[in-house]
């Protein structure tokens, strides 16, 4: 949101000169924003909040986490789930409530159930009937209950990729509806003495760039909550439609409002209530990638160029598919700009491609740019969310330093790796014997 051009044809973002900082960080670098942080943290909360009063909206971690992050997202005020016992550690770390988190995931092992319980985790979100068992027999002997929400699949299609596609029956989450393992699900956690059960839970997949999937959604669960009620006498409190809502990677992909995704939610939920003479549960939202995508920018030093006449011009980066999977992994598609000539007029449409052994390492095809020579400086935006979620040291490269931005001030929260923390967890072989 405080993207600019300095006089020089350098990109600002935050106040601060992309140019400068690359300068003294190097390359690849990912800045973040902290204004657009904190602003889609207070639209979320703004626009969801006028129209279902109550309203929680718990950021997704596993979207982007880090404790600098955690810390703003405290500040604002907003919940956070997550998805393991390392998401849950570091956000401890960076002093975000444990009162305020909901624990996700379809197979969590008992050391992170036992860790969420020692925390104080204000709901943990079952997926399964083994976990079930085993929250059921940690939580025997405790003097409160411990609030859960049931994870259902209800047989939604979100039009999104396969591979992000969670709402099918065909789903590796969640207790399944048409088997009645849902139903199953009601009953045992009733009967657990140290389980409280608050509502259901749905995640239809991401991003999802209609409104009518939440409300498809919702009608499956409205009827569910409604049949609970009158077979088994539980009356929902709390409900989650989950999260997904997308975000602008290219100009030709723009998202609906966040106020629309609103009105789909509020909308649908109050008449399905009252349809079903159901009381409007307190409602639980889960934006990750449109809180965090939006917020980061990652910055390439542009090495070698290949022209391959009447076929594709390859521009090489020192960054790539381990530092952003997206492309490679869901055909992900991104803009990208010359950050140290924001002014110079585009000349030529190129490939921007990683350093990485793989054919597949493309980071954005066919976007134009003024005439890239090496040491230019590319920027890719919208690249907040999933791309260092998702990273790795593949052919042993070293993770890119991160930058939080704001009012013209430049704070590093994570350092560049060095090669000797490529070796920190190796244990030496010994000799033989």
């Amino acid at each position: 949101m405080t993207a600019a051009a300095a006089p020089s044809g350098h990109l600002l973002v935050g106040g601060c000169d992309m140019v400068d900082l690359v300068t003294e960080f190097g390359t690849p670098l990912y800045v973040y924003d902290e204004m657009t942080i904190r602003e889609m943290c207070r639209l979320y909360l703004r626009d969801f909040g006028e129209r279902l009063p109550g309203v929680r909206v718990l950021f997704a971690a596993k979207s982007y986490l880090s404790p600098a992050m955690a810390r703003i997202l405290a500040e604002e005020g907003l919940g956070m789930d997550v998805v393991s016992g390392g998401e849950l550690h570091v956000a401890l770390a960076g002093g975000f409530p444990a009162e305020r988190m909901a624990f996700h995931g379809n197979n969590k092992g008992e050391d992170e159930l036992t860790e969420a319980l020692e925390a104080g985790l204000g709901l943990i979100i079952v997926d399964n009937l083994h976990e079930m068992e085993v929250l059921t027999r940690l939580t025997a002997d405790r003097d409160v209950s411990q609030p859960v929400m049931l994870r259902v699949t209800p047989g939604v299609d979100a039009h999104t990729h396969a591979k992000t596609t969670t709402g099918l029956r065909d789903s590796k989450f969640g207790f399944s509806l048409e088997s009645g393992d849902a139903e199953r699900a009601v009953e045992a956690v009733m009967a657990a003495p140290g389980l409280d059960l608050t509502g259901f839970h749905i995640h239809l997949g991401s991003p999802i760039y209609e409104t009518a999937p939440y409300e498809v959604g919702i009608a499956v669960m409205a009827q569910f909550a409604a049949d609970m009620q009158e077979r088994h006498g539980f009356t929902w409190r709390q409900f989650s439609p989950g999260g997904g809502f997308a975000v602008g990677y290219t100009a030709n992909g723009l998202p609906p409002a966040i106020a629309a995704y609103a009105d789909a939610v509020a909308d649908s939920l109050r008449a399905e209530c009252e349809r079903h003479g159901l009381p409007l549960p307190e409602v639980h939202i889960e934006p990750g990638r449109s809180i965090a995508a939006r917020a980061g920018v990652a910055l390439y030093r542009v090495g070698s160029r290949k022209e391959i006449p009447g076929v594709r011009t390859y521009v090489a980066v020192d960054g790539g598919m381990a530092d952003n999977i997206r492309p490679a992994m869901y055909g992900s598609e991104y803009e990208a700009l010359l950050a140290n000539r924001l002014d110079a007029p585009a000349e030529e449409t190129v490939t921007i491609a990683g350093k990485f052994c793989e054919s597949g390492d493309i980071l954005v095809k066919d976007v134009q740019l003024p005439r890239t020579e090496v040491g230019d400086l590319i920027a890719i935006p919208t690249s907040g969310a999933y791309n260092l979620a998702m990273e790795s040291n593949y052919n042993l490269a070293l993770r890119p330093a991160v930058v939080f931005v704001r009012d013209g001030e430049a704070r590093l929260t994570r350092r560049r790796q060095t090669y000797d923390d490529l070796l920190a967890l190796e244990m030496p072989l010994g000799e033989s014997s």
